[in-house]
């Protein structure tokens, strides 16, 4: 059975101030989710799963979807705050969805097979869907080996402002042994920087490794990330702007002994929307890519 890529669309975007998940960047109007499935049918996945909110599904619709019927099985699900544990009500006052590690709970009605888990608004490359793919095509199906897409942070960062980043530390067998949620790293003239719990700077070399939010998983992360949900709303029921994020649950599971995650590193160049000012950087970046032939000037013809 071929895998299957969740896309995780449902975020607001509120830094970049539009609907960056189908904005369109390529040289024939695609969006950069357009390159991520394209690359995941020529690594070898069989299905894509989108995840989105309900306030964008005509638009979604519009932009992709359509588009995709005669490529690939293509299906797509909501992230509503409704979808609590049993029992708990929304609490007042919350809007915001609940993070990246309920977004992949919600898909679990439709994901019976090993899965990968990407951003929407990020372009990883082919080869990185191909280290995935083969991970997940040879990993036993009911076991708790898991793999991450590694990059060197200071490939990572944006011109504009500072961005989260998860922090990867690396063991000589090649897993994770930890995984350190940086919510605002920024590259300066003086270097790269990072804020602390305490609100002070601190700094980085660049040559971390980072996760980009490419994961591998067994269908066994369902039942991990749905007692971490619960465990979760259970803490921060009262926070309106908490979240919880893949790399969260990631680093309980793997300090507990409960799973292991292999690290790809891969050597394609990383990059995104954040800001509205990353934009003309993406543009050129996938027009460069479709000039050297990697790429068709149109995805879908």
């Amino acid at each position: 059975m071929k895998p299957t890529l969740l896309i995780m669309a449902a975020g607001i975007g509120s830094r970049y101030g539009s609907l960056k998940q189908i904005d369109r960047v390529g040289p024939s109007g695609e969006t950069i989710m357009d390159y991520s499935v394209f690359d995941a049918i020529r690594a070898g996945f069989g299905k894509i799963v989108f995840i989105i909110s309900k306030g964008i599904e005509k638009e979604f619709k519009e932009a992709l979807l359509n588009r995709l019927k005669d490529k690939i099985d293509a299906d797509y699900v909501f992230q509503k705050l409704e979808d609590m544990p049993k029992g708990i009500k929304i609490p007042p006052g919350r809007k915001k969805p609940w993070g990246t590690s309920h977004a992949v709970l919600v898909c679990e009605p439709k994901v019976k097979e090993p899965f990968a888990v990407i951003n929407a608004d990020d372009f990883y490359g082919l080869q990185s869907f191909k280290l995935v793919a083969k991970f997940l095509s040879n990993v036993d199906k009911s076991g708790t080996l898991y793999s991450l897409v590694g990059y060197k942070l200071a490939n990572t960062l944006s011109e504009h402002g500072g961005v989260a980043r998860a922090i990867c530390r690396v063991g000589e067998s090649g897993l994770l042994t930890d995984i350190i949620e940086r919510l605002h790293v920024e590259k300066t003239a003086h270097g790269i920087f990072y804020k602390d719990e305490k609100e002070n700077f601190a700094r980085l070399l660049g040559t971390e490794t980072v996760s980009m939010n490419f994961w591998g998983f067994t269908p066994s992360f369902f039942e991990y990330a749905r007692e971490e949900f619960e465990r979760f709303i259970r803490e921060n029921y009262r926070n309106p702007k908490a979240e919880l994020y893949i790399p969260l649950v990631i680093q309980r599971l793997i300090k507990s002994g409960r799973c292991h995650i292999r690290v790809l590193e891969s050597k394609e160049k990383w990059f995104g929307i954040t800001y509205m000012e990353d934009k003309p950087r993406v543009i050129q970046e996938l027009k460069n890519l479709v000039d050297k032939g990697i790429y068709p000037r149109n995805l879908w013809i």
